[in-house]
């Protein structure tokens, strides 16, 4: 199982703004690579990594993205991004079985879901969703799929109150877990990268049991 030890971000601000935030992520070491191809049906591996800290009230992530396929077509709350260029955060906050998928294309499109397995997950509600601070590379309007090599961030602020089935004040000392996907159910060459493994047959995100670990410290 792997293990991230996530540091507090320190601003001048409860809510910094997003490109300070951006900044601050981009000074953070070590970065941490999305590069694990589980399935091999699917080899392509993008170039992905990340970087995860945390504030008074708010949980920060930057992804870096680098593809030989892109697309971002969706642009409605809680459309299936996994079919775009998609980025993934699944966290369970407390050992209740209970965990989050935050799912993003590269326009910053979200789908929020929440359960203890696919067969329950539902999707939140749109108006919890927008508290979802996002800034991307690549704008916000919908991109048509692009070949060639494309390289994106998506920068975002993920305030407690998201993570609406539990009471969170402040996670310093608090234990999560978690895994980071990368996904395109829909380009022209599919591919399902994972941070930490995943030992199901056939593509799943939908794995609490394969989750890492995120202590904050």
């Amino acid at each position: 199982m792997k293990v991230i030890e996530v540091e507090r971000l320190d601003t001048a601000s409860v809510f910094p703004d997003l490109e300070i935030v951006s900044d601050l992520l981009d000074r953070q070491h070590p970065r941490y690579k999305i590069d694990t191809i589980n399935w091999k049906d699917y080899a392509y591996k993008p170039g992905v990594s990340f970087s995860i800290a945390y504030g008074d009230n708010e949980i920060y992530l930057k992804y870096y993205v680098v593809e030989d396929y892109f697309k971002a077509e969706k642009t409605e709350t809680n459309q299936m991004v996994c079919e775009d260029s998609c980025v993934e955060f699944f966290v369970s906050p407390a050992n209740d079985g209970i965990y989050y998928n935050l799912e993003f294309n590269g326009i910053g499109t979200c789908l929020l879901g929440t359960g203890t397995a696919r067969e329950n997950s539902t999707r939140a509600d749109a108006g919890i969703i927008s508290k979802i601070r996002r800034l991307t590379s690549v704008g916000d309007k919908p991109v048509k799929e692009r070949m060639g090599g494309f390289t994106w961030t998506l920068t975002l602020a993920i305030p407690f109150e998201v993570f609406f089935h539990h009471k969170i004040k402040d996670l310093r000392g608090k234990v999560f877990m978690a895994n980071f996907y990368k996904c395109g159910d829909e380009l022209t060459v599919p591919h399902y990268v994972t941070w930490n493994p995943v030992g199901t047959a056939k593509p799943d995100y939908h794995q609490p049991g394969y989750f890492g670990m995120l202590k904050f410290v």
